[in-house]
Formats: structure tokens, sequence, C-alpha cells
């Protein structure tokens, strides 16, 4: 049967079960044939519905085994020029994932991700700045990626940054651990929700940094 055929919008299904599933299928046999007939298909591809499918089942394929679409990181950049937003978002989705085991392909194409993570939906952020994230947890790539993730999380939503701080809390280290300190302290009278506040919060104090509030003041 064709891969085609298998997609959700071929079954006459509204959700994502089948494309998880045959993501799961294509993941656990290596099936590189069926991520080249993805591509084809995507590349192709005119019905909105098809091509979402395609994409929702590559980056699926990503979360599980990265290995088996990183070899197309340059279509998915490609892609990030669209004029279809959820395959906007969805190539930096799978881009993120490929991030983590081709990051110098994916720090030579920074311009172009970074282009895409600010003009972009919350998705298309949220999996931009993973991507920073990954490429700071690499020492060669550090100290360019890091001042961009910094940049990054100095100017993204509010409600947005409690998220984007505890994903980023395991690549702190000495060398940066002031300069995250620094942006979190300094934005965290802009989050509104008490909840998401105490969230930040425990990040500082993994850090060994005491919040002083005007409560504690002596």
């Amino acid at each position: 049967m064709s891969i085609l055929h298998k997609l959700a919008s071929s079954l006459g299904r509204k959700d994502n079960v089948p494309n998880q599933e045959l993501a799961k299928e294509i993941a656990n046999t290596n099936d590189y044939n069926s991520i080249a007939e993805l591509v084809e298909i995507l590349r192709e591809a005119k019905d909105k519905r098809i091509q979402s499918d395609c994409i929702k089942t590559l980056y699926e394929v990503g979360y599980i085994k990265p290995e088996l679409i990183a070899d197309y990181y340059k279509y998915f950049l490609t892609l990030l020029k669209s004029k279809n937003n959820r395959l906007i978002w969805g190539a930096m989705i799978a881009l993120n994932t490929i991030s983590k085991i081709k990051p110098k392909e994916i720090y030579e194409n920074l311009i172009e991700i970074l282009n895409a993570t600010d003009k972009g939906s919350v998705i298309t952020k949220d999996n931009g700045i993973g991507i920073l994230i990954n490429l700071s947890s690499k020492k060669e790539y550090a100290k360019d990626t890091f001042p961009l993730l910094i940049e990054q999380l100095r100017k993204s939503e509010a409600k947005q940054l409690p998220m984007y701080a505890e994903r980023t809390l395991p690549i702190i280290n000495e060398t940066n651990k002031n300069e995250f300190i620094g942006l979190l302290t300094e934005r965290i009278s802009e989050i509104e929700k008490e909840s998401q506040k105490k969230r930040i919060e425990k990040v500082l104090k993994k850090l060994k940094w005491k919040i002083t509030t005007p409560q504690n003041c002596v």
C-alpha cells in the first residue's frame, strides 16, 4: 500500500492518529523509503490536508528517530518560506529534532531559522528557541548561540517565559549562569499569573539564587 493511502485524509479521518501510527511504524522499521515517499508527496501535493498529514508524519518520526529525517534538513529549510503556516511550524519542529544530531548543518543555517522564528507563530517560536537551546548545549556553538538564545528570551511573550526558562535550565553553567539569572530577574515582574511566577522562582532557586521581594525585605 502506498504511504499516501495510509495518511489520515486518505482514510477520511480528521484526527492525527493515523499519521502518528504511521510515524511509529516508519521509525520502528527504519523505513527510509517511506520517508522519501512522504517528502515527494509533500513536494507535489496541492491539497493542504495531504500537506498537513505529510509534515505531521515526518516530524512525528523526528521525535522518535530524528536520524531518519535528518538528511532532508535542506528541504525543511525551504518550507520556512512557505505561504502555508502549517508547513512553516511543522518544518521548524522537524528542524528542532534534527538539531540534536546535525548541529553543524543547523548552525550554518541559523539566519534563516531565526528569521522564521521572529516572524512565526507560537509553535514556530517555541521550536526556534528549542534549536538555540540544543545548539547552546554544544561547546563549539554556545559562544555564538547562547547570546542569541538570551535575545529570544528577552523579547518572548511573558507567558511563554516560564516554559523557556525550564527548558533552558539544563544547559546553564558557571559561564552563562549570571546572564540567565539577570534576564529572569529582570522579566519576572512582567509575568501576571502567580503560578507562572512561581515557575520562574523555582528555576532561580535551582540556580541557588534567592529572590528578594518587598515582603521579605527587612
